[in-house]
């Protein structure tokens, strides 16, 4: 027999480097440690100062309450804090609280820890390298407390050798002090990076704030507020218009805790995903406030993922909330081109308060100049409609007035496809007829459902569809179509017969749109076991699709009444500055962007 191996105590040092692995896996991580510290002493005023991405150096500099000679030697001692009140772990009303960021650093580093309390007659300082410890001597200094981190990982050669470059590292450890200044905007904090200021905040007003950390100008933010029972959720967001090709400008709090929760990031994707294109995602900066009871800090060393107590709760609120926020009508804004993006349009979109000027028009003259403001038949089909043969564009005959409406008076439609309209300011208006009037049906469509009042039409002839091995898909979710007012069966070998369509699709192509349905239909990731949140997931992309195709077409010709009838609607439903699939529905020129385009300006 194999001898059993003997079990032996490891050696404190050891423990330490294990330990230090867990908090310190790099630069970043050291660098939020201490930044918590500082702000936990009450700091007013911090400066970040890195050097090689903080592999180098890492100081930091504050005015908070300082520490004594005896209080410097605990510091480093595993598992020694002072933020805890008692032993429960519950009512943690500090950024750190478990007594390892310090240890961690000095057993991997070369730390340097000089404090000075106020009223006392000089500071101390205690240095700490790879683990050995000097005691503390007297030296001069300011009240306050500064650390200097240098060597990172010179005692673990082999968590050193997986760091990435300098770049890529200050990149990681500029997130962590962005993170951090917003959930203190009354503290000024300068962070220089190898000699160059980065960020220099003054103590701000949460707005502000949050304006400089996300990089944004005023008229970009949306405010939002909301809560359910004793969960408050509040902060700023962007529409969809203005996204990023990555999700590093998601700024999240929880109890003034910055994290990076996946519960909080999944209810953040599935609430823009009807309303921003695929692969972008949204700019904004959200605060839940919670009893510490119903959430656990106290999961990983990082303490940046949590655990609610209601989880379904907390989700369902972020979503709702975003998308109450995210559901205004087109034109409350100026969605702007960007001219320093030839390759894809930037579009911003304004809070929904901020309408377009009002204008005062000769009393002759009517904000539509006469046309009919009948309401765009959301039940007629493109099909059923005259098509007139195509034409490089429609004018209208007489030029209008600008019109009051935010999204003006049209002038003219190009290509059979784009809408242009002189708004109130006399700025260019676009308009995509198939995006905008899809959000329309879409939106309708999702109206009926909510009301369980979607008009299901039968079918003349019952349709037979084939799908092959997709039919199984389609077939699982019968009792969901038939919510949706589409009636199906089996019909044996791969097909499906279709009875019923929706009223405002009655003309549509049924096959095309099972089709596509059963690409929609099928399980998402994101929403894991709450059944309630995942069938609901799936009925909108079910009612997306099928607005897609009970939507005006691009090249089918409008004539003026039809326009008006399309710009009035799209002010007034709902998440209409996007389609159903993300993309814009409108875009804006102003006088000023005209000129830069033909060169009068600069």
């Amino acid at each position: 027999m194999t001898a059993s191996p003997q079990i032996r105590r490891l050696s404190g040092h050891v423990i330490d480097l294990i330990a230090a692995g867990e908090v310190i896996e790099r630069p970043a991580a050291a660098l939020k440690e201490l930044l918590e510290n500082a702000i936990d002493a009450g700091a007013r005023r911090i400066v970040v100062a890195l050097d090689g991405g903080g592999i180098g150096r890492i100081e930091v500099t504050d005015d908070g309450c300082g520490m004594t000679p005896d209080d410097l030697s605990l510091a480093v001692e595993r598992h020694c804090t002072s933020k805890l009140a008692d032993e429960t772990l519950v009512r943690i009303a500090t950024l750190g609280f478990r007594g390892e960021a310090l240890p961690s650093i000095g057993a991997s580093a070369r730390l340097s820890l000089t404090s000075r309390p106020p009223g006392a007659e000089t500071a101390w300082r205690l240095r700490v390298e790879g683990g050995v410890l000097t005691p503390p001597e007297p030296v001069a200094g300011p009240v306050g407390t500064r650390v200097l981190v240098e060597d990172l990982f010179f005692a673990t050669p082999a968590r050193r050798k997986f760091l990435r470059s300098p770049r890529v590292e200050s990149t990681h450890a500029e997130t962590v002090v962005r993170r951090l200044a917003l959930a203190v905007p009354d503290t000024a904090i300068r962070l220089v990076m190898d000699g160059r200021t980065v960020l220099d905040l003054p103590p701000q007003d949460r707005a502000s704030r949050v304006r400089a950390i996300l990089d944004v100008t005023p008229d970009l933010l949306v405010p939002l507020e909301d809560g359910r029972g004793d969960m408050q959720l509040e902060g700023f967001i962007c529409g969809p218009g203005h996204t990023r090709a990555a999700a590093g400008a998601q700024f999240l709090l929880v109890n003034d805790r910055p994290v990076t929760d996946p519960v909080l990031r999944t209810a953040i994707r599935v609430a823009y995903r009807p309303v921003i294109v695929p692969g972008r995602h949204p700019v904004l900066s959200l605060h839940l406030r919670l009893p510490p009871e119903q959430v656990d800090i106290n999961v990983h060393p990082a303490k940046t993922e949590l655990r609610f107590a209601d989880e379904p709760a907390v989700r369902s609120l972020m979503i709702g909330a975003l998308q109450r926020a995210l559901g205004f009508g087109a034109g409350t804004g100026n969605n702007r081109i960007s001219l320093n993006t030839p390759r894809r349009a930037s579009i911003a979109y304004p809070p929904p308060d901020r309408g377009a000027p009002a204008v005062s028009l000769p009393a002759s003259s009517s904000p539509a100049t006469g046309f009919s403001e009948r309401r765009l038949d959301l039940g007629d089909h493109p099909s059923a409609r005259t098509h007139e043969a195509a034409a490089p564009a429609a004018p209208v005959a007489d030029a209008p007035a600008p019109s009051a409406h935010p999204l003006g008076a049209p002038v003219a439609q190009v290509l059979d496809t784009y809408l242009i309209a002189v708004a109130a300011d006399g700025d260019l208006v676009l308009v995509d007829q198939h995006a905008a009037h899809e959000r329309l049906t879409h939106e309708k469509l999702r109206a009926e459902h909510l009301s369980g009042q979607i008009r299901a039409q039968r079918l003349l002839l019952p349709e037979v569809v084939e799908l092959g091995r997709a039919a199984d898909t389609i077939l699982a979710q019968a009792p969901l179509l038939a919510q949706l007012g589409v009636e199906i069966e089996a019909f044996g070998g791969g097909a499906i017969l279709v009875r019923t369509l929706p009223a405002l699709l009655r003309d549509g192509n049924a096959g095309a749109l099972l089709r596509d349905l059963a690409d929609e239909l099928s399980a998402d990731p994101d929403l894991g076991a709450d059944q309630a949140a995942s069938l609901e997931r799936r009925l909108d992309a079910a009612i997306a699709r099928m607005a897609c195709h009970g939507s005006i077409r691009a090249g089918r010709r409008l004539n003026v009444e039809e326009m008006s009838a399309l710009l009035r609607q799209m002010e007034q439903t709902p998440r209409a500055n996007t389609c159903s699939h993300g993309r814009p529905t409108w875009l804006k020129l102003s006088r000023t962007e005209l000129e830069r385009l033909f060169g009068r300006s600069t």
